[in-house]
C-alpha cells in the first residue's frame, strides 16, 4: 500500500502546481494530506496508523517534521540560509535605484561599434547584474525595457535580440552571489552527511573493517565554496554567449549590425561612464573578494553587498542634488581608514598595550563612526526618496518568507517521500542501472532537465536534490565533490528559466516586449542559449576542474587550511614531493655530502648517532618515494583486468543487499501485523521469493571471484605499507634534523645559563623550599626553550621534587643539582664548536629538504605546494576498489 499513496503523494503535488496552487503551500499540502489519509487507512483497515508506511510511521514523519523546522530556523551551526534575505536586499535595492539601468546604457555605447557588440554589452552587463542582483525577474525586465527596443531600432534580429536578453538575465542564478547556489549548499550540506553515512556502511559491508580512512570520506560544502566553484563556470558560460553572438555577427552581419557611437566624448561624460562602471565593480570586489580572499564568510559578505547597495542608492537617487556624493565619499575614507589600520597596527581591543596600539584602535573607531553616519545618512536618503527603502524591505520580506516556506514544505515533501519509501526506489532504480555511476548522473541530469520545463528553480532544488544527491554522492566510483555536484545541477537548473512553455525569463520578457516580438521568436531565440548551456554542462562535466580547483586553492591558502599532514593531502602530497625530490636531487646531494665531510668527532655518541640517522633517512627517501609510486603503478596495472570483475560481482552484491533490506522490512511488518494473516502472508511470500532471488544471484558471482579479490587486496595492502613506512621515515627523520639544526644553533643560548647552577646549589641549602624551588623551576623554563636539554631539565625536576612536602631531602636535592650542572658543563664546548660549524651546513641541509622530506611536519603549505596540490585534489579519483 505505500506505493499507492507514493503515487498519490506524486499525483497531488503535481496536480497542485499544474492548476497554478502556490508553490509553497502545494509542496507541504500534498504531504500532509497524504499522510493523514495514509495514517487514517492503516487505522480504519489495519487497526496500526503506521500500517502503510514503508519505514517509520506518523510519528518518525512528525518527528522528521519538528527536526527540519528546527534545522532551517533554530540551528546555530545551519546559518547559510541568513545570506538569502541580504543578498535579495542588494539585488532589489540596485534595480530600484536605476542603477543597473545606467550600467546597461553605459555598455551598450561602449559596445556597440564591435560586430554584434550591442549583444555582446547586453551580456556583458547581464554578468555584471548577475554578480551585483543576482534576481532574476528585476534582471530580465531592465535589460528588456532598455535593451530590447535599442536591438530592435538598430535592426538586430528578434529571435536573437530575445534569447540573448533573456539568456543574459538568467546569468544570476549561476554566478555569484546566487540564491540558487545558497540553497543548493544548504540542502548538499545534509546530503553530504546521509552520503557519508552509506559510504562507511559500504566500506564495512565490503571490506569487514569497522573503520572507513578519511580520505575515503564524503566532505561536506558550503555556500562561499558554492560561490568559488560556480565562478569560472559562470565565466565560461559567458564566454560561449558573447562567442556566439561575435560568430553570428560575422557569418550574418544583417543579425547583428554595428551601432555607431554618436554621444559626444567630453570629460563629463567620461566621468559619469567612470562612475557607472566603477561603482558596480567596487561592490562587485567588496563582495566577492571578501569571499575568495577569505577575509570574510557568505553573511557576512552580504552585509557588505547590501550596506553597499543602500550607499550607492543614497548617491544615484540624489543625482544632481546637492552634496549627492557625501555619503558616499565617507564611506570611501572610512574604508581606507580602516585598512590602513589593518595594515599598521595591532587592532585587538583585548591586547592594547602600546600607544602606538591606542592609535590604531582610535583610527579603527573614527572609520566606524563615519561607516555608519555615510550609511544611516544613505539609508535616510533612500526612504525620503519615493519610499524606495519601504518598498525594497517589503520586496525583500515577500520574496525571503516565500523561499523559506518553499524550503519548509519542501523538507515535508521529501521526509513524506521517504516515509512511503520513494527513496529506496530511487536508489534501487538507480543503482540497478547498468553502466555505474555516469548513468545514474545522466539519468538524474536529464530528469532535472525534464522538469525544468514545468517546475521553477526551488522547487526542484529543495525536492529533488534532497534525494537523489545522497545517491550520486555515495557512490565511490565518481569520488565527486558535493560542490561539483552543486554547480552542475546549478547550471542545470538555469536552463529552466528559458525552456518553453514555462520559462520564468521568457515570462518576464513577454510583459515589457513590444507587440512586434511574438512568442514563437521569443522560442527560437533561446533555443541556441539552451545549447549553450548543455555545452557548458558537458564542459564542466569533462573537466571538472573547473569547479573543484578555486575551493581547493583558496581552502589550502586560507588561514585555516588543513595541515600537510591531513590524510586526504597525503597521496597528492606524494606525488608532488616525488617530482620535486627529482628536481633537487643534486642539491640535496650535495647538501647531505657538505655534512659528512665536516669532523664530527667532538660529538657525543648519542647526538652522533641521531645525525647518522637523520642523514640517512634523508637518503633513504628518495628510495621510499620510489618505492611508494612503484606501488602505486602496480596497482594500477592490476586495476586493468580487476575492475571489470569488481563492478559485476559487487553490483550482484548490491542486489542481494536490496533483497536483504526488503527482507528485513518484510520481518517487521509481520511484527506489526497483530494477526492480520493478509499481512503475514504476503510478507513470509516476499521473505520466500527473496531468499530463492538471492541464491540464485550468489550462484551467478564468478567463480574467481575470491581469488581474484585476494590477489588484489594484496596489491592494495603493499601500496598501502609502501606508504606507511614512507610517512613514518620521513617524519622521524625531520623531527631528528629538525632536533639536531636546534642544538647547533643554541650553543651562545646553552653557554648563557651556566652561571645559574651554583646559586641554585646554595638555595637549596640556605634558602626556603618555596623560594629555592621557584628558583630551580625558572631555570627548567630557560632550559625547555633550549634543545637538548631534556636530562638536564629532569636532574632539575628530580631536585625540585626533592625539597617539596614534609620529607623534603635538600641533601637530594642538592645532589641532582650538582649532576645537572655536571651534565651542562659537558655539553659547553662541544655544542659552542658545533654552533660555529655544523650550525651552517645542518640549516643548509634543512632548507634544502624542508619542502619534500620535511614537507609533512610544517604548520601548513607554501603557495607552491598549495597550488600544486590544488591542481592535484581537483581531479575525481575513482577510489571504487577500496570498496
Amino acid at each position: 500500500m505505500e506505493l499507492f499513496f507514493l503515487a498519490l503523494l506524486l499525483i497531488l503535488m503535481a496536480g497542485a502546481l499544474a492548476s497554478g496552487y502556490p508553490v509553497a503551500f502545494a509542496l507541504p499540502g500534498s504531504a500532509i494530506i497524504t499522510i493523514g489519509l495514509a495514517a487514517g487507512s492503516g487505522a480504519l483497515f489495519a487497526g496500526d496508523m503506521d500500517a502503510y508506511f514503508h519505514s517509520g510511521g506518523l510519528s518518525q514523519w512528525l518527528t522528521a517534521g519538528v527536526t527540519n523546522l528546527r534545522g532551517i530556523y533554530w540551528e546555530v551551526e545551519r546559518d547559510t540560509l541568513i545570506a538569502i534575505p541580504l543578498f535579495i536586499f542588494m539585488g532589489i535595492m540596485l534595480q530600484r535605484s536605476k542603477i543597473a539601468e545606467d550600467l546597461l546604457v553605459a555598455m551598450a555605447q561602449l559596445f556597440g561599434p564591435v560586430p554584434g557588440g550591442l549583444g555582446i554589452s547586453v551580456v556583458f552587463v547581464g554578468a555584471l547584474l548577475a554578480a551585483t542582483t543576482g534576481i532574476l525577474g528585476a534582471t530580465v525586465v531592465a535589460m528588456g525595457m532598455i535593451s530590447l527596443p535599442a536591438m530592435l531600432r538598430n535592426n538586430y534580429s528578434v529571435p536573437l535580440s530575445t534569447g540573448t536578453i533573456a539568456a543574459s538575465g538568467t546569468l544570476g542564478q549561476i554566478i555569484p552571489p546566487s540564491i540558487v547556489l545558497i540553497i543548493l549548499a544548504d540542502q548538499l550540506s545534509s546530503a553530504t552527511d546521509q552520503a557519508s553515512s552509506a559510504r562507511k556502511a559500504l566500506h564495512k559491508a565490503t571490506t569487514g573493517e569497522l573503520s572507513m580512512p578519511s580520505a575515503f570520506d564524503v566532505t561536506s560544502t558550503s555556500a562561499g565554496e558554492m560561490f568559488l566553484g560556480a565562478f569560472i563556470p559562470g565565466l565560461l558560460l559567458v564566454a560561449l554567449y558573447m562567442g556566439y553572438i561575435l560568430v553570428r555577427a560575422l557569418i550574418n552581419p544583417a543579425a547583428a549590425p554595428t551601432v555607431p557611437f554618436d554621444a559626444k566624448v567630453t570629460g563629463r561624460y567620461v566621468a559619469k561612464l567612470c562612475l557607472t562602471l566603477v561603482s558596480p565593480l567596487a561592490l562587485i570586489f567588496l563582495v566577492l573578494g571578501s569571499i575568495i580572499g577569505g577575509v570574510a564568510t557568505v553573511n557576512q559578505a552580504g552585509a557588505i553587498g547590501a550596506a553597499g547597495a543602500i550607499i550607492m542608492a543614497g548617491y544615484r537617487l540624489k543625482e544632481g542634488g546637492k552634496n549627492a556624493y557625501l555619503p558616499a565619499i565617507l564611506a570611501l575614507v572610512a574604508i581606507g581608514m580602516t585598512a590602513f589600520a589593518l595594515l599598521n597596527y595591532d587592532m585587538n581591543v583585548k591586547n592594547i598595550q602600546t600607544r602606538n596600539d591606542q592609535i590604531g584602535i582610535w583610527i579603527g573607531a573614527i572609520a566606524a563612526v563615519l561607516l555608519l553616519v555615510s550609511l544611516t545618512w544613505s539609508s535616510i536618503r533612500t526612504y525620503r526618496i519615493q519610499n524606495t527603502l519601504s518598498e525594497v524591505m517589503l520586496e525583500t520580506a515577500k520574496t525571503t518568507s516565500i523561499v523559506f516556506v518553499i524550503l519548509l514544505g519542501a523538507a515535508m515533501l521529501t521526509a513524506a517521500f521517504r516515509a512511503f519509501g520513494g527513496e529506496e526506489l530511487v536508489k534501487h532504480f538507480l543503482e540497478g542501472l547498468p553502466g555505474g555511476f555516469w548513468t545514474k548522473f545522466t539519468i538524474v541530469m536529464l530528469v532535472i532537465f525534464v522538469l525544468g520545463f514545468f517546475l521553477d528553480y526551488i522547487e526542484i532544488a529543495v525536492v529533488v536534490v534532497p534525494i537523489v544527491a545522497p545517491i550520486l554522492l555515495a557512490d565511490p566510483s565518481a569520488n565527486i565533490t558535493a560542490v561539483w555536484l552543486g554547480v552542475m545541477i546549478g547550471l542545470n537548473i538555469q536552463t529552466s528559466f528559458l525552456t518553453p512553455p514555462f520559462g520564468f525569463a521568457l515570462f518576464y520578457l513577454r510583459g515589457v516586449a513590444p507587440k512586434v516580438v511574438k512568442t514563437i521568436d521569443m522560442y527560437k531565440g533561446v533555443i541556441p542559449f539552451i545549447i549553450l548551456q548543455v555545452a557548458a554542462l558537458g564542459i564542466v562535466g569533462a573537466y571538472p576542474q573547473l569547479v573543484n580547483y578555486l575551493p581547493t586553492r583558496v581552502s589550502l591558502l586560507s588561514e585555516t587550511a588543513p595541515p600537510p599532514r591531513n590524510p586526504r593531502l597525503q597521496i597528492c602530497l606524494e606525488d608532488h614531493v616525488h617530482q620535486a625530490l627529482l628536481n633537487d636531487e643534486v642539491a640535496i646531494h650535495a647538501a647531505l655530502e657538505r655534512v659528512r665531510g665536516l669532523d664530527l668527532s667532538y660529538l657525543p655518541n648519542s647526538t652522533m648517532n641521531d645525525l647518522t640517522v637523520a642523514l640517512s633517512g634523508i637518503e633513504n627517501s628518495f628510495n621510499l618515494i620510489d618505492n611508494v609510486k612503484s606501488a602505486e603503478r602496480t596497482t594500477e596495472t592490476a586495476s586493468v583486468d580487476y575492475r571489470s570483475l569488481h563492478a559485476e560481482v559487487r553490483a550482484l552484491q548490491r542486489r542481494i543487499w536490496a533483497n536483504e533490506a526488503r527482507m528485513d522490512q518484510a520481518e517487521t511488518d509481520i511484527a506489526r501485523a497483530r494477526g492480520d494473516q493478509d499481512v503475514i502472508e504476503r510478507a513470509q511470500t516476499l521473505i520466500t521469493v527473496m531468499t530463492h532471488e538471492n541464491a540464485d544471484t550468489l550462484e551467478q558471482i564468478p567463480s574467481e571471484w575470491t581469488e581474484e579479490h585476494k590477489r588484489f587486496s594484496e596489491v592494495l595492502k603493499a601500496e598501502s605499507k609502501a606508504r606507511s613506512s614512507y610517512r613514518r621515515e620521513v617524519d622521524n627523520t625531520w623531527d631528528s634534523l629538525a632536533e639536531l639544526r636546534a642544538i647547533s644553533l643554541a650553543g651562545q643560548a646553552y653557554v648563557a645559563v651556566a652561571a645559574e647552577f651554583g646559586p641554585l646549589i646554595v638555595a637549596a641549602t640556605t634558602a626556603e623550599a618555596e623560594e629555592a624551588m621557584s628558583q630551580i623551576e625558572t631555570l627548567e623554563r630557560k632550559l625547555r626553550d633550549i634543545a637538548g636539554t631534556d636530562k638536564i631539565v629532569s636532574a632539575l625536576g628530580k631536585a625540585r621534587r626533592a625539597l617539596k612536602g614534609r620529607k623534603a631531602d635538600p641533601e637530594k636535592a642538592v645532589q641532582q643539582l650538582v649532576d645537572a650542572q655536571a651534565l651542562h658543563q659537558s655539553g659547553v664546548a662541544w655544542r659552542l664548536r658545533a654552533e660555529a660549524e655544523l650550525s651552517a651546513p645542518l640549516t643548509a641541509l634543512s632548507d634544502s629538504v624542508r619542502l619534500t622530506v620535511g614537507l609533512r611536519q610544517q604548520p601548513k603549505l607554501e603557495k607552491d605546494q598549495a597550488l600544486a596540490l590544488a591542481s592535484c585534489l581537483s581531479v575525481h579519483k575513482n577510489v571504487s576498489l577500496n570498496f
